[in-house]
């Protein structure tokens, strides 16, 4: 049973929230691979058709644990750390098929700005912020930092969050496009599930082609994303739920999806 990973189903969708509040979230090496399981086990399980992910306590998740690895007993090196412990949670997230929200209740920084900078959707409570805590310690921005960071800000600014590891507010990370929005510390519990509940009522088969040509577009040229588009708008035409959407739309009434 995990105890850095919490994990709860409900409505269709898998809440997975970061557990070790203590040490505001921060990643050791069991919760690293307790947090891969929970992701491959949510993507596998027909049940769930949205992700959320979160934080318990104050942050969302401060990065590495620096205990881990100025403890010579504990410290498995960098290379394994990325290789084996962020590396695998990014690809996970942008290869699951099934949307994934990341709902930052607190700080983000470092690895857990950038895991979270890598979901599908982000939103925060207007007391979060965001960190590229990297440069502070002497180290670069890693789990895709450098990836995401200037596709979604822009290289100017990316560059010099990277580098000045400046704190963002999220009221400035979504005006900086950073994230999606953020919602008041009161409401913001209720309106995240609220749109991981939305989500997974939505033609989670479209989602996941949509999910798809997103991430295939960041190395495509034009013509591939126009031959690819056709190709998934012909997959998606053929689903139940698309059929489901017409007659709904047709028939002047809520649509009923049922990812198939």
């Amino acid at each position: 049973m995990s105890k850095n990973i919490q994990v709860e189903i409900k409505d269709r969708v898998a809440k997975i929230s970061l557990n070790r509040p203590k040490v505001f979230n921060s990643f050791n090496r069991e919760m690293a691979f307790e947090l891969q399981d929970a992701l491959k086990k949510a993507a596998e399980n027909d049940e769930v058709r949205a992700i959320l992910l979160t934080g318990n306590g104050k942050a969302f998740c401060a990065g590495q644990d620096l205990k881990e690895v100025t403890d010579p007993d504990l410290n498995p090196g960098f290379k394994a750390i990325l290789e084996e412990h962020y590396n695998p949670v990014i690809k996970l997230i942008r290869e699951t098929s099934k949307p994934i929200i990341a709902a930052v209740n607190g700080v983000a920084a470092g690895a857990g700005a950038n895991i979270a900078l890598a979901c599908d959707i982000v939103v925060a409570s207007e007391s979060a912020a965001f960190i590229q805590a990297f440069s502070k310690i002497g180290l670069i921005p890693d789990s895709a930092g450098t990836f995401f960071l200037p596709r979604l800000i822009g290289f100017q600014k990316a560059s010099a969050l990277a580098m000045l590891g400046d704190k963002i507010d999220a009221k400035e990370a979504e005006r900086l496009g950073m994230i999606y929005k953020y919602f008041s510390a009161e409401n913001f519990t209720e309106e995240s599930v609220k749109l991981a509940q939305k989500m997974a009522k939505m033609p989670t088969k479209a989602l996941a082609l949509t999910k798809e040509a997103l991430n295939q577009s960041l190395t495509n040229n034009l013509d591939e994303q126009l031959a690819l588009e056709s190709k998934f708008q012909i997959e998606a035409a053929s689903t139940a739920d698309y059929k489901e959407g017409v007659s709904a739309f047709v028939e002047k009434r809520k649509p009923e999806f049922k990812g198939e």
